[in-house]
């Protein structure tokens, strides 16, 4: 059965490229991104893992621990790691889980059949504190995802657990924020200082809480 929003998601315990790990311990109180891999030594995924790497402070400045995956085993991972950093001008510190088993796709339900039989396929979760799945993407192992996407995501994901508020369409951080149904109107000038404005009874927006 495939892991839905708001589940929690699976502990695991996995051999990666910087030594064998238990998946709640590594997360601590901290956010997660685990993301797979169709394989190493491919193109796309390098670019990928590459520009993770390159966002690394971002990540860390949102309180995000990063993971990827793929089957394949960590002396190919480590070989693979030496190609992204010399390729992509960065450095590769965060785990690379070397699931050769299965175990962590089959959990988290990362091999498609009618896309392969054996390969993972660009899924990605983000994991909150409380380990429950937060969002869950799906790309086609041809198509490289936009990591700047999964931290806007992020911004937004930490300002609902935060204050109450949700994003509009193509919300940028820095932009107004959508008031919750959650939140009365008359509740909100005292949880909301900065001001409010009331396009319908049920579209409130306020600038972004954080800023």
């Amino acid at each position: 059965m495939s892991l839905r929003l708001g589940d929690i998601a699976p502990n695991f315990q996995a051999k990666t490229s910087i030594g064998d790990i238990d998946f709640y311990e590594f997360l601590g109180d901290s956010w997660g991104v685990l993301f797979s891999h169709p394989a190493d030594y491919t193109p796309v995924c390098t670019t990928e893992l590459g520009r993770t790497a390159a966002l690394k402070d971002e990540f860390a400045k949102r309180n995000v621990k990063v993971l990827a995956l793929s089957v394949d085993p960590v002396d190919k991972h480590l070989g693979w790691i030496n190609d992204i950093n010399e390729t992509q001008n960065t450095k590769v510190e965060f785990p690379i889980i070397a699931d050769e088993d299965r175990k962590v796709a089959d959990l988290y339900d990362m091999i498609h059949p009618n896309a392969s039989e054996t390969f993972t396929v660009r899924s990605l979760f983000i994991i909150g504190p409380d380990k429950k799945v937060k969002l869950i993407i799906t790309y086609p192992a041809s198509t490289g995802r936009n990591f700047h996407e999964v931290l806007r995501v992020i911004d937004s994901l930490q300002l609902t657990a935060n204050y109450q508020v949700a994003t509009p369409a193509n919300w940028q951080d820095g932009e107004d924020v959508i008031v919750t149904a959650a939140v009365k109107t008359e509740d909100i000038p005292a949880r909301f200082p900065k001001g409010h404005k009331i396009i319908k009874p049920y579209l409130r927006t306020t600038p972004q809480p954080n800023k």
